[in-house]
């Protein structure tokens, strides 16, 4: 399951699912969510939620990163969690809030699908 979830990068639970399928056809879907329960727990994958619908999971020793989700294209692009760090920071010191930037999606319009310039 590890291994699916790492050759895949980003996937939902139903796209391990299928990968796993394919060298081991038994697996039914409420076992790929008990084990990326586990696996999460264990500290080997986190999940993101990019929208409705199921999280997708990545593993855990990926660069740090946030996700740029257009709603247009549905494209996802990673970006460095420094480019929050103004905002985590204010958000520590005015609320004694830490923000986990790992399960962090900002939803927009992507370049290619003709976000205005800034």
């Amino acid at each position: 399951m590890l291994e699916a979830v790492t050759s895949l990068g980003h996937a939902t639970p139903d796209e391990i699912a299928d990968q796993v399928r394919s060298t081991a056809s038994g697996v039914n879907i409420s076992t790929v969510y008990r084990t990326l329960e586990l696996l999460e727990e264990l500290g080997l994958v986190t999940h993101t939620h990019l929208g409705h619908g199921a999280p997708t999971y990545h593993a855990a020793d990926d660069n740090d990163h946030l996700h740029l989700v257009c709603r247009e294209c549905g494209g996802i692009a990673e970006v460095s969690p420094t480019v929050l760090e103004s905002a985590v920071g204010t958000i520590a010191a005015e609320h004694g809030f830490t923000v986990d930037v790992g399960h962090f999606a900002i939803f927009g319009v992507c370049a290619s699908c003709g976000a205005p310039n800034a």
